[in-house]
């Protein structure tokens, strides 16, 4: 006798805060039951044989309401109830997560001459992802580069961007991004807000953020992806170096289009090797 139900997210997750509620045919509350840690509700309250409408609710999630029979037994099973981010944005299960620098990537894109782009890459940064478990948008992101690592596959303008035209690593030897709040923009998409300090000057920077999923991987942890995007204007960070050709065409592009794929490791830090 009684109701069992599993409170999941779309990705299998447990859903541990989620509360169901059972009402008769008159809208009065006949039973009240508290997902457990492994979102499961079992409830030996016995039902009366008849209809009745089940509602489960979640801090954070959109709520549900679904129909149910309870049979002569008085049992009811819901089975998997699958709960929905509140705006239908969806992101990994709370805590902190921490970005795996050998399965993620920093790049950035520039016109070239005006008809072609240059495509760089940093190859050596970190950062970590807090989750929040009520309210989504006070989640928080921490990334730092390092700037001497950037890579575009030519030595001579490696050498050149780590200079004081542009990167000035010597005096700045990091980049570093910081998250104030996020909003939802669409189902698994988010707009990050946050403040970028690059050479020397600290500008506010909006990430288009796309949350792909989580999986386990082959070592035993829990990894979630991503793909975020934006533009900066060099100017911006008083990167003003430029050469103009004969015909008036820059030689390096005023933005960057900057392309992140991220694979965060579930934890506040990455096991070991």
């Amino acid at each position: 006798m009684g109701l069992t139900a599993k409170i999941r997210t779309r990705d299998g997750w447990a859903v541990s805060h989620a509360v169901v509620t059972v009402t008769d045919t008159t809208g009065a509350q006949v039973l009240r039951a508290e997902a457990d840690a492994e979102g499961a509700v079992r409830d030996t309250t016995e039902l009366a044989p008849g209809a009745y409408t089940v509602i489960v609710t979640a801090v954070g999630y959109a709520p549900t309401a679904s129909s149910a029979i309870v049979t002569a037994s008085g049992r009811a099973e819901i089975g998997a109830v699958t709960l929905a981010r509140q705006g239908g944005a969806e992101l990994p299960p709370p805590g902190p997560w921490t970005i795996d620098p050998v399965h993620s990537s920093v790049a950035a894109v520039a016109q070239h001459l005006g008809i072609s782009s240059v495509h760089g890459r940093f190859t050596e940064f970190g950062g970590t992802i807090e989750i929040a478990p009520d309210d989504v948008s006070k989640s928080r992101v921490e990334a730092v580069i390092r700037a001497a690592s950037i890579d575009t596959g030519n030595g001579m303008r490696d050498t050149h961007l780590k200079s004081a035209d542009f990167l000035d690593v010597e005096r700045h030897p990091e980049i570093t991004y910081r998250s104030t709040d996020l909003t939802a923009a669409g189902p698994d998409r988010w707009t990050v807000h946050g403040e970028l300090a690059m050479h020397g000057i600290v500008r506010p920077v909006d990430l288009d953020l796309a949350y792909l999923g989580t999986g386990a991987d082959p070592w035993g942890g829990t990894r979630a992806a991503f793909r975020a995007t934006t533009e900066l204007r060099r100017e911006d960070f008083a990167m003003n170096y430029n050469q103009v050709l004969q015909a008036g065409i820059a030689a390096i592009g005023t933005t960057l289009r900057v392309e992140l794929d991220v694979q965060a490791v579930q934890g506040a830090s990455l096991p070991a090797a």
